[in-house]
């Protein structure tokens, strides 16, 4: 399908809010320092789990691909927002706003499929462990997670193919940090009232069915841990589970109100603030709040680095 649009010759102008804010400069500073703590936690924290065959189980293999997504998503739409800000030049390219759309839907819908199977793993790990090994064989890790990238693939291709067919007549400019959906469709000059509608129930089903799931598995966890015998073990699972509902209460929050918030409840300012939340924020803070008080993986890092304790300290750890 080709692509038809008067602006395809000269592009967009991303106007997000390093240009609108109050303190740019201070702003600038603080989602650099954000972007390198991504960087550095999630890269240290894959290379752990590549290293160390002790992680080697469908929990960690589970981990490291929420690691490689923020690392992927936080690397399409930080780096360019940062150098459009210091080197004065906003605009973006028919096919690069196309590009950076794709990228960020595919990855944001992957991580909202993947934290779903991830509370479904903790589930089977405490509601049913003598058959974890059997339900979440490689095999079938392996399976779903392929599944989860390519269903995102194919979702995010179909609705920036369409997004992107619109005439955009009524200005260049992009009143957002990146390309997306909405903040982009308030540029068409055509009635796209029917497609945001579709946008909506879209990104309702992507967001609310993965959340329904999470919240099934972690009412039977809750059931389940409250009549375990051992103190201890009744300690490890909470831990365990109270940092993926942390990560997932991070990522649903901004991404729900962004797409499941009706158009009429958005404006820019807030748009900007919320897509800074779940494309530089959380990433940088997923691999804090899973390593800070997990033993494997703070056990792996000692292993692993030995006296190095520059990563450590990235993860805030301190041996």
């Amino acid at each position: 399908m080709e692509f038809r649009n008067s602006t395809m010759g000269n592009g967009f102008i991303l106007v997000g809010i390093l240009d609108d804010s109050g303190a740019p400069e201070l702003l600038c500073a603080t989602i650099t320092a954000l972007y390198m703590l991504a960087l550095t936690s999630n890269g240290v924290l894959l290379l752990v789990i590549t290293m160390d065959a002790r992680l080697h189980v469908p929990m960690y293999l589970l981990l490291g691909q929420l690691s490689l997504m923020d690392l992927l998503l936080t690397s399409v739409i930080t780096p360019k927002a940062v150098m459009d800000f210091l080197l004065k030049d906003n605009t973006i390219s028919f096919a690069g706003c196309a590009l950076q759309m794709f990228l960020e839907l595919v990855l944001g819908s992957a991580e909202d499929l993947l934290l779903a199977f991830m509370a479904y793993d903790r589930y089977v790990a405490i509601c049913h462990p003598l058959n974890y090994m059997i339900f979440m064989r490689p095999s079938v890790c392996w399976f779903i997670v392929g599944t989860i990238w390519i269903l995102a693939s194919v979702i995010a291709l179909g609705f920036t193919i369409y997004t992107m067919n619109y005439p955009f007549c009524k200005s260049r400019q992009i009143r957002h940090l990146f390309c997306e959906i909405p903040p982009l469709l308030k540029l068409a000059c055509e009635d796209t009232s029917t497609y945001e509608l579709m946008v909506y129930l879209a990104g309702v089903s992507i967001l609310i069915l993965p959340l329904a799931v999470i919240l099934a598995s972690y009412v039977r966890i809750l059931f389940t841990v409250l009549h375990m015998p051992s103190n201890e073990g009744r300690k490890k699972a909470l831990v365990t589970c109270s940092s993926h509902l942390i990560v997932v209460g991070m990522w649903y929050g901004g991404s729900s109100l962004m797409y499941v918030l009706p158009s009429q409840f958005h404006s820019p300012k807030q748009d900007n603030i919320l897509s800074i939340f779940y494309t530089v924020v959380t990433p940088a803070l997923n691999p804090l709040i899973y390593s800070l008080r997990n033993k494997e993986v703070t056990g792996a890092l000692r292993r692993n680095f030995g006296k190095w304790s520059g990563p450590a300290h990235f993860l805030g750890i301190s041996f």
